[in-house]
């Protein structure tokens, strides 16, 4: 029988816990290492002076039997990865330690050549960027190295770079405003790190502390903050992206990554405007992510494979893509945007219905916050759950469809009008119905995004 008691003591980020990465390298070999029985205690001080706190692993193991002792070491190394990679920003995979960067050590290398801002009113998403842009390095000889802000620039990436080969990459899309107060905000962007986190551990790059992340972004957004449009029909548009670089053709983690962050003023992301409706097309032949896939992260390897069909959509019409899965043809995504149907249910209550996170659709941040306000609000019921095309078009002859909209980071609500599906066009009745609701949420989320409403959702930046 195995027995392990582990006592870690919760120390803030800030005081040193997460470049604190030894301890756990020592208990993890002893783990491995040591004898049937045996006693291990580490000890390992965290930050220095008045405020410094000590933190212990404590483990005992008590085993009868070689073949035992073996087959639980095995079991608590899994669980132990699997509790401790979602709290710990260094990656604890094959005992591979580093210790995460560090905001304070940020050096910046101010532009002498800035350019001038463009109109805000003739922006082009993702065509434009600012002056500076941040990178990080990471090998697995050497950790993290310390960040850098510098003026704007190409990358220099060997030919066999594993990202260019193999799509060891990852990205976020978040946004910065300038509120009516003349403020610069973020919108939630905890949870963009979080998620890309999430995403670095599905690709076998290095972890990292999300809190010294988000304030190297902080800082570029504070640098580059005159890039922020004068506009509440704009914004400055933040793309982090994490991607393996080391120079070798195995296909295996990589021994060398790099995280950069660049930005750039966007206006609206679809050229129809913010708030025109789109048309669908809904084709089962195509597929964009699948249960046991990375359908749930932000990886640059589900994005490009979508394109020849997105250019199939606008061959036949439609604007956007219906992304169906399996059998039962089960909505899953609209476009790069999380899925709402806002309708009156089978029993007759007012509902707002969303596919659930079960591996297929990505994490939304737009997505949660809409279903936090909707559940805050308390009028009508709130689910997360499948629904296929049988059940739609059911619903839809029935009269039962009153809105249809997706959501993200881009396009913040953008409302359905129509759906083409096995050769038939389906008219949805969103701008019929106001759209009352998905003009409510876009309103509840904008003024929260620029200023007119406070929230803790949206912290300064300046």
């Amino acid at each position: 029988m195995h027995k392990i008691r582990c006592e870690i003591h919760k120390v803030a980020a800030d005081k040193g816990l997460y470049s604190s990465g030894y301890f756990l390298f020592l208990f993890f070999w002893q783990v491995c290492h040591s004898t049937p029985s045996a006693e291990l205690r580490l000890e390992c001080q965290s930050g220095t002076g008045p405020d410094s706190e000590l933190s212990f692993v404590s483990a005992r193991t008590l085993i009868r039997g070689h073949r035992h002792y073996v087959t639980e070491m095995a079991a608590l190394r899994s669980a132990l990865h699997g509790r401790l990679v979602q709290a710990l920003p260094f990656s604890i995979g094959s005992l591979r330690f580093a210790s995460s960067f560090k905001a304070a050590d940020l050096s910046i290398e101010q532009n002498a050549a800035c350019k001038p801002k463009p109109d805000p009113s003739s922006l082009v998403f993702g065509k434009q960027f600012s002056d500076h842009m941040l990178t990080i390095n990471w090998s697995e000889k050497g950790g993290w190295e310390a960040p850098q802000i510098k003026p704007f620039q190409n990358l220099s990436l060997h030919p066999a770079s594993s990202s260019l080969h193999y799509s060891i990459e990852l990205f976020e899309g978040m946004k910065a405003f300038r509120g009516v107060d003349n403020h610069v905000r973020l919108f939630r962007p905890m949870l963009n790190m979080e998620r890309m986190h999430r995403s670095a551990d599905r690709s076998s790059l290095p972890l990292f502390d999300k809190g010294e992340l988000l304030e190297c972004i902080r800082k570029l957004v504070e640098l580059d903050q005159e890039w922020v449009p004068y506009s509440q029909d704009a914004s400055l548009y933040i793309r982090p992206t994490f991607i393996g670089i080391e120079p070798s053709l195995g296909v295996s983690r990589p021994g060398e990554a790099m995280i950069f962050v660049i930005v750039g003023p966007v206006g609206p992301y679809f050229a129809t405007g913010s708030f025109n409706p789109v048309s669908l097309l809904a084709d089962p032949s195509f597929v964009r992510a699948w249960k046991g896939g990375v359908g749930a992260y932000k990886m640059g390897g589900n994005y490009g494979p979508t394109i020849m069909v997105q250019n199939e959509a606008v061959k036949r019409g439609c604007q956007q893509v219906l992304w169906l899965y399996g059998e039962e043809e089960e909505i899953t995504e609209v476009g790069t945007m999380n899925l709402f149907i806002y309708w009156n249910n089978e029993q007759g209550e007012r509902e707002l219905v969303t596919p659930p996170l079960d591996g297929i659709i990505l994490p939304g941040v737009t997505r949660q916050s809409l279903l936090d306000l909707a559940r805050s609000w308390g009028e009508f019921k709130v689910t997360e759950r499948s629904m296929n095309m049988k059940e739609l078009l059911g619903a839809l002859e029935a009269g039962r469809i009153l809105e249809m909209f997706g959501a993200g980071t881009a396009c913040v609500v953008c409302p359905v009008g129509s759906l083409l599906y096995g050769g038939k066009t389906y008219q949805i009745p969103t701008m019929q119905n106001g759209p009352d609701m998905a003009k409510r949420f876009h309103k509840e989320l904008t003024d929260i995004q620029y200023g007119r409403k406070l929230s803790e959702w949206a912290p300064l930046v300046v």
